[in-house]
């Protein structure tokens, strides 16, 4: 498919977008003119690959060219550059695919990850702050910024429960692959007889919500502050600042402990129950739009496993794609791109095909 006309246009949007940055009145409405930078580096990012990549097809047909010299040294060249250039024709290929297809709003927002302990006691709970350090150091190497919101240790030295915020350049759009129960493999310390355990937690990333998305009103909200509650540690206080918010209308409970004050919890429990608000209407929007569709990213569903940690093979396998790596060290380190790209790739695919462009 020729994705030339499709460019053209981007071009002209691109332009249009330059000459709204150029309005100093712009940025007085700081929403929109996050939305306006947001869209022009996209649209510089594809006009960037798609030059790249017609220069690269042009150097490939003058390779193939030179290939017909007579001159040894000249051909040996050509050759050689040939299977970089077909390699990166490719690669900017499915790039430019992927930047041609309708963006998903929320792609660029920041996120909130919740990870709670499922079947298995204790065991699950140390898996869940397994998991948790391995998000901090996988969002450590994309050079993002987290924060802590709301935790529950356990006694074993886990986590019953934790809610984090991440923030930085296209958060949800990596980390939303990441929603579902997360399966562990293992013989726990305390099991004598060497027997394997199986034990699961569950994620849920929520884009977040804005003001705009999903309106709070305050005659809805049960807001009470209590006392935090927990062993302690680095990420919970011992004063009366946790806020309890509770949304009337839904029944959603949100608890919010590891803020400085009762008042910074209050705003960051506003921002996870105004998450949760909109998830539900994403989810229920979703659902009506797209019935038989079945999502590589599934519905965020807790009860939807898609990856098991099987330690003793040292194998991590995600069932959506039915992909295996042993890099088990690598992966809890937050090595997580392998499987990222793997499920970016099979997503850009099967968007592509609904959208009639393969």
């Amino acid at each position: 498919m020729d994705y030339g006309p499709l460019v053209e246009m981007r071009k002209q949007r691109f332009a249009e977008v330059e000459l709204a940055i150029s309005d100093p009145d712009l940025f007085s409405d700081q929403k929109k003119a996050t939305e306006t930078m947001r869209e022009h580096g996209r649209l510089k990012s594809l006009i960037e690959m798609w030059d790249k990549l017609e220069s690269s097809k042009q150097n490939l047909a003058e390779n193939k060219e030179l290939i017909k010299e007579e001159d040894p040294e000249i051909v040996e060249m050509a050759q050689e550059e040939i299977p970089e250039l077909e390699a990166a024709i490719e690669k900017l290929s499915q790039d430019v695919q992927y930047a041609l297809l309708p963006r998903d709003p929320t792609e660029d927002r920041d996120a909130l990850v919740e990870i709670r302990a499922g079947a298995g006691g204790d065991e699950a709970s140390l898996f869940v702050g397994e998991v948790m350090k391995m998000y901090e150091r996988y969002v450590d190497s994309r050079g993002w910024k987290l924060q802590h919101l709301e935790s529950s240790p356990s006694d074993v030295g886990g986590f019953k429960e934790v809610t984090l915020k991440v923030t930085g350049e296209e958060v949800f759009r990596f980390l939303k692959y990441e929603s579902g129960v997360h399966r562990v493999q293992r013989v726990p310390a305390t099991e004598t007889q060497g027997r394997i355990h199986t034990s699961t937690i569950t994620v849920a990333v929520l884009p977040e919500a804005e003001e705009v998305d999903i309106e709070i009103k305050k005659e809805d909200l049960h807001i009470q502050a209590t006392r935090s509650g927990g062993s302690g540690g680095q990420h919970v206080n011992t004063t009366d600042s946790c806020v309890q918010i509770t949304h009337l209308p839904t029944g959603l409970q949100v608890k919010c402990q590891d803020g400085r004050s009762q008042t910074q919890n209050r705003e960051l429990g506003l921002q996870i129950m105004r998450a949760k608000l909109y998830e539900a209407k994403v989810r229920e929007e979703n659902e009506k739009y797209s019935a038989k569709r079945k999502s590589l990213i599934g519905s965020g569903d807790r009860s939807e496993k898609i990856r098991t940690y099987n330690f003793p093979q040292s194998r991590v396998t995600d069932h959506r794609i039915n992909f295996t790596s042993h890099n088990m060290d690598g992966i809890l380190n937050g090595d997580l791109n392998e499987f990222t790209d793997n499920l970016q790739a099979a997503e850009m695919e099967q968007r592509l095909a609904e959208a009639g462009m393969v």
